[in-house]
């Protein structure tokens, strides 16, 4: 059982690719950062895991130990997003326990401060449904001056069950604590393949036996045809495009849009139609501003955006924003610069114990790993891995829990596709079919409750967020998986 007091434990790994097997295990406390005063409230470990043969794969980490009862609670595997995202996004603008103030600077540096809703705050807002302690790592899928990275089966080549297990034979007091595998938005093809192999692991008899209980991702993409050709119909019922567009294009295409017959011309028209009449909404979130390139949501490559890097060359420090805005409106985009410097900063790369000459400059993602309906962005990367649900599938027949949620207002992965790859699953519905799930007496979004024998999966919305989900709304995310972790329906 869950304890129910203290803290969550969150921890974050950096993947590391330094091309030679010299390094050994490695664990260094941090115990302040640049752009926070004084010491961190908090235990932050980093260090270095050597996986592979010959420890080839080099994992950088953060660590962050429950103030709780670290023995016992829960260890939580966090994959980033992208691909090709850091760590630093979740850690800064998701559900991590620091957060940057804009327009302030500490130490030559962005300020950081602690964040009021993050999954590692202390309970002092608990409910009745009690706070959850957990140990959380996070899996950064672009490293430092990485030269080649390899999207999809090579996540079972190196991570298969050797992370979990060199991390807690480094950790021996973590060795009964339970296990989740996590993540959001791209890592929905990896959780499920991740969470596969360390219950393969244990069934192959490899030592030490770990305690996986099950897995949870937010905003997943799972299946890359699917969840774009559900943009669609997403458009279809945000009131995006109308109903004559929306039925002719579904005939004119037969439902496929994102690998379409581009000499079905009627289908080709169509799109194009779709993509006018969206391409000044921002498709991660379509309340907010548009302030990037025009969206195209079929066809035309993933329209995910990412912060300039050639601004912050061209700009100092304090020429950042402080209110970033684009014709007197609010620019998400903008806001993730602020990373980028506190990252590049050779300060904070000495407090964290970052090995020297591993990284020339660190971006939030790499652009270069976007993906593009099958086709590698460029001959280094190689995208092998379509669809997930088979892994989903897979992991039906364990004794494993599951919660997925999506924002109800991300044309990204649209809540949408995602229900219909669930529905896949044949599982039975049990206690709640789009029940409403409140925090504070408000609605925060709709759920349902699966199961199949020993397995069990809760679909949830987040009403009014986007991609990614506790970027928006952190209050009713942080209260969702709070009550998950401690078996109470959300």
């Amino acid at each position: 059982m869950i304890s129910t007091s203290g803290l969550m434990q969150l921890g974050y790994l950096w993947l590391m690719v330094l091309g030679l097997a010299t390094c050994t295990t490695s664990q260094t406390m941090v115990k302040s950062l640049p752009g926070y005063p004084g010491l961190l409230p908090f235990k932050l470990e980093t260090g270095y895991i050597g996986v592979g043969e010959n420890d080839t794969v080099q994992l950088f980490y953060y660590f962050v130990e429950s103030e709780g009862k670290p023995g016992d609670d829960p260890l939580v595997i966090w994959l980033a997003g992208g691909p090709g995202c850091s760590a630093l996004r979740a850690f800064f603008y998701e559900i991590g326990p620091l957060q940057l103030q804009y327009g302030e600077y500490r130490d030559d540096v962005p300020a950081l401060e602690l964040n009021p809703n993050s999954w590692t705050k202390a309970c002092s807002k608990c409910d009745i449904f009690g706070c959850p302690n957990d140990n959380r790592i996070f899996i950064h899928e672009r490293s430092y001056g990485i030269k080649r990275y390899i999207i999809g089966i090579s996540h079972r080549n190196i991570f298969k069950e050797e992370l979990s297990m060199q991390f807690v034979r480094d950790h021996p007091k973590f060795i009964n604590n339970t296990i989740y595998v996590a993540g959001i938005s791209y890592s929905g093809i990896v959780v499920p393949m991740v969470t596969e192999e360390i219950y393969k692991g244990n069934d192959a008899g490899l030592k030490p036996t770990l305690n996986i209980k099950g897995y949870l991702e937010g905003n997943p993409l799972t299946d890359k045809t699917e969840d774009v050709n559900s943009r669609v119909e997403f458009a279809y019922r945000m009131a995006l495009i109308s109903y004559e567009l929306f039925e002719s294009t579904k005939n004119n295409c037969k439902g496929e849009y994102a690998n379409c017959n581009q000499n079905n011309l009627a289908c080709m028209a169509d799109i194009t139609e779709v993509n006018k009449r969206v391409e000044d909404i921002n498709i991660q979130q379509i309340l907010d501003p548009d302030c990037d390139s025009k969206t195209n949501l079929v066809r035309d490559g993933n329209p995910t955006r990412h912060a300039s890097r050639r601004h912050l060359r061209q700009n100092p420090i304090r020429m950042i924003p402080t209110r970033p805005s684009l014709k007197g409106v609010f620019c998400r985009g903008d806001l993730y610069k602020y990373a980028t410097v506190w990252a590049n900063d050779k300060n904070v790369q000495k407090a964290l114990h970052i090995r020297k000459g591993t990284i020339k400059e660190w971006s939030l993602c790499n652009t270069d790993m976007t993906y593009n309906y099958g086709k590698p962005s460029m001959p280094a990367y190689n995208f092998n891995i379509q669809n997930s649900v088979a892994y989903h599938a897979n992991l039906t027949k364990r004794n494993c829990r599951a919660l997925i949620f999506s924002g109800d207002h991300d044309m990204m992965v649209p809540h949408v596709g995602t229900r219909k790859w669930i529905l896949s699953l044949n599982l039975t519905i049990t206690d709640s079919n789009w029940d409403a799930w409140y925090v504070y007496d408000q609605e925060a979004g709709y759920k349902t409750t699966y199961a199949h024998d020993d397995y069990s999966l809760v679909f949830a919305t987040v009403k009014g967020a986007g991609h990614t989900a506790p970027e928006f709304k952190p209050v009713e995310c942080f209260e969702m998986v709070k009550r998950w972790f401690v078996h109470t329906p959300i």
